[in-house]
C-alpha cells in the first residue's frame, strides 16, 4: 500500500497539548503522512516528507472525527407531533418512549437495518467517526436483544438499556420489570453490548429510582458490562452519585446538579457527558458548564439522537449550541466532542491525531479554523477526510 502526504493543513487538531499550544494542540500550516491506512508522520508542512501520492487541502482544517458517546438510533416511527406540543409549552416526562415502542417493535429487521443504517450515514457526512448506540425501545427481552443485535452490526459500542422506562404492562408491578433487565433480559443482551445503562430518573413516573437503577446495573457488571447512566436529566437526582459509586465510564444529562454532585465527578474517573440537543428540542435549561470545567470535571458532548427529544445526529450543531448557548469555549466545544467523548467511552485510539490513528477516524473542515464549527452553525463544512478526499 502506498503512502499519502496531505499538505495544505491550516489547522491540525491533535488534542495533544504537549504537541503545540492551548487544550487542542493546534499545528498551523501543518502536514501528515497516511501510510497503511494509519498516520505516520505529523509535523509541519515546511518539513514534510516525499510520499508516494500527495492531497493538497488548500488551508482546509484537520481534526479528530466526532465521537458521538450517546444516541438511541435503532427506532421506527414519528414523534414531530410530540415536539410541536413542547413548543407550545407541553412539558417533557419521557412517557412518548411509548409511542416509539410500538413502532420499533412493528417495525421489521430489514426496516430498522436500513434505518440504522440511514442514520449512520447522516453523522458520517457530518464527520462523526465513531458512534454508540443504545437499545431501549423494545422493552421485551427479544425486541431489546433483536435491537443490540443490529446496532452492533454498526458499531462496536452498543449499550444495552432495557431499563429506559418502566412499560405500561409493568407499571402495577414494577419490581418485575426490574427483576426481568437484571435477569433474563440481561442475559439475552450481554452478549450483543459492551455498556448497560439505566434511565436513573426520579422525577418521572416513567424512569428508575436509585434502588432500581443499582440493581440493573450492578447486575450488568456482573455480566461483564460498563457502566454509563441516564442521571439528573429532569430534575435533582441520585443519577450522578449512582454512577460514581458504580465506576460508570459516563453520566448523560447532567442538568440539574447539586454541589455534592460535582465534588463527586471531580473526584471520580465518571465524564459528565452533556446534550445539549435536548434542552434545544425540549426548551429545558442547558447545563452549568462552566461549573463542572471549574471543578476540574471531565466534559463530553453528544447528540442524544432520538425520535422524542432530540432529532439530531449533528456533532457540529452540539458544538455551537455549547458554545452559543452554555457558554463553552470553541476549543472547550471541540475538545468536549472528540477527546472527551472519547474518555467517556474510555477510548484511547479515537478522539485524537497522533501517530497510529486510523484515516477512517479523522475529518476535515472546509474551513481555516475549527472555530468555524460554531461561527458557522448548521451549515455542511464537516467531513470524514476518507469521504471528502481521495486517499490510496
Amino acid at each position: 500500500m502506498s503512502a499519502t502526504v496531505v499538505t495544505g493543513i491550516s489547522e491540525l487538531v491533535t488534542n495533544d497539548p504537549a504537541r503545540e499550544r492551548g487544550l487542542l494542540g493546534i499545528l498551523e500550516d501543518a502536514a501528515l503522512v497516511i501510510d497503511g491506512g494509519r498516520v505516520g508522520w505529523i509535523g509541519p508542512g515546511s518539513a514534510a516528507p516525499d510520499a508516494d501520492e500527495r492531497v493538497e487541502l488548500d488551508g482546509q482544517t484537520l481534526l479528530p472525527g466526532f465521537v458521538d458517546s450517546h444516541s438511541h438510533l435503532v427506532f421506527a416511527g414519528d414523534r414531530s407531533a410530540e415536539f410541536v406540543a413542547r413548543m407550545t409549552g407541553t412539558p417533557y416526562d419521557g412517557g412518548g418512549i411509548a409511542v416509539t415502542r410500538e413502532a420499533t417493535c412493528a417495525a421489521s429487521d430489514e426496516q430498522l437495518r436500513a434505518l440504522v443504517q440511514a442514520r449512520v450515514a447522516e453523522m458520517a457526512a457530518l464527520g462523526t467517526t465513531t458512534v454508540e448506540i443504545k437499545s431501549g425501545y423494545g422493552l421485551t427481552v427479544e425486541q431489546e436483544a433483536r435491537a443490540l443485535r443490529i446496532a452492533a452490526e454498526f458499531t462496536g459500542e452498543t449499550t444495552y438499556l432495557g431499563a429506559h422506562v418502566v412499560p405500561p404492562e409493568y407499571h402495577a408491578d414494577r419490581a418485575a420489570y426490574v427483576q426481568l433487565c437484571a435477569g433474563e433480559m440481561l442475559e439475552a443482551c450481554a452478549p450483543h453490548a459492551r455498556w448497560v445503562d439505566v434511565f436513573c430518573e426520579p422525577n418521572s413516573r416513567y424512569a428508575f429510582t436509585e434502588d432500581e437503577a443499582r440493581h440493573i446495573l450492578s447486575a450488568g457488571k456482573q455480566h461483564g458490562l460498563l457502566v454509563r447512566v441516564h442521571g439528573n436529566q429532569l430534575g435533582p437526582g441520585p443519577g450522578v452519585q449512582v454512577a460514581v459509586d458504580l465506576g460508570a465510564a459516563s453520566v448523560d444529562h447532567c442538568t440539574y446538579l447539586s454541589d455534592a454532585d460535582v465534588a463527586a465527578l471531580a473526584g471520580s474517573d465518571t465524564v459528565a457527558t452533556l446534550l445539549p440537543g435536548v434542552e434545544f428540542s425540549t426548551r429545558s435549561p442547558y447545563p452549568d458548564v462552566r461549573r463542572l470545567i471549574d471543578a476540574g470535571v471531565a466534559v463530553a458532548l453528544a447528540s442524544d439522537c432520538n425520535p422524542g427529544t432530540c432529532n439530531s445526529s449533528s456533532m457540529p450543531l452540539m458544538v455551537a449550541l455549547a458554545v452559543r448557548e452554555m457558554g463553552m469555549t470553541p476549543e472547550e466545544a471541540v475538545y468536549a466532542a472528540t477527546a472527551g467523548s472519547a474518555r467517556a467511552l474510555r477510548r484511547e485510539d479515537v478522539g485524537t491525531v497522533r501517530l497510529g490513528t486510523s484515516v477512517d477516524d479523522l475529518a476535515v473542515l472546509t474551513a481555516p479554523s475549527h472555530r468555524h464549527l460554531a461561527y458557522r452553525p448548521g451549515m455542511p463544512i464537516a467531513h470524514r477526510l476518507s469521504d471528502a478526499v481521495r486517499l490510496s
